[in-house]
């Protein structure tokens, strides 16, 4: 089971204010664990939202439309976000409890979700296998 630890964004995230170097460090501790432990599949932080791009639909069948940030509510903003894969539900919750206040000053808030597997995407078993060899190709993908 995968399951995101999405790191919700602070006016200090927005600003871009890097954290500073004992969070910086406490965070790294965390992400080895997680990789030590071999539930570790990705772990981000994002730029804040001024050097984003949102694209909507505002249409069904209609034109995509492009805004450019920075978007206001950044409480429904992502600043980050860790990606484990786990046996279950409450060892995923196990690990988002042990994750450090990511912002510092007890602003912190992370919101866990779990990735649909392909099994719950679709009955069809061609189509899953199709979505099964998909997701083993990309992350096994090298950099080039």
């Amino acid at each position: 089971m995968r399951f995101m630890m999405i790191v919700k964004a602070t006016t200090d995230s927005e600003a871009g204010t890097m954290p500073n170097p004992e969070l910086f460090e406490a965070m790294a501790r965390y992400n080895e664990e997680l990789a030590r432990a071999g539930v570790l599949v990705a772990a981000e932080g994002l730029h804040p939202s001024s050097s984003s791009i949102r694209i909507s639909y505002p249409e069904p069948g209609g034109k995509p439309k492009v805004i450019d940030g920075p978007f206001t509510e950044a409480k429904e903003l992502i600043a980050g976000f860790t990606l484990i894969e786990v046996k279950s539900r409450e060892e995923a919750v196990q690990w988002a409890m042990r994750m450090p206040d990511p912002h510092g000053f007890g602003e912190g808030e992370i919101e866990l979700r779990q990735v649909f597997e392909a099994p719950e995407l679709t009955e069809d078993a061609e189509e899953r296998t199709k979505l099964e060899e998909m997701r083993e190709q990309v992350t096994r993908k090298p950099r080039s």
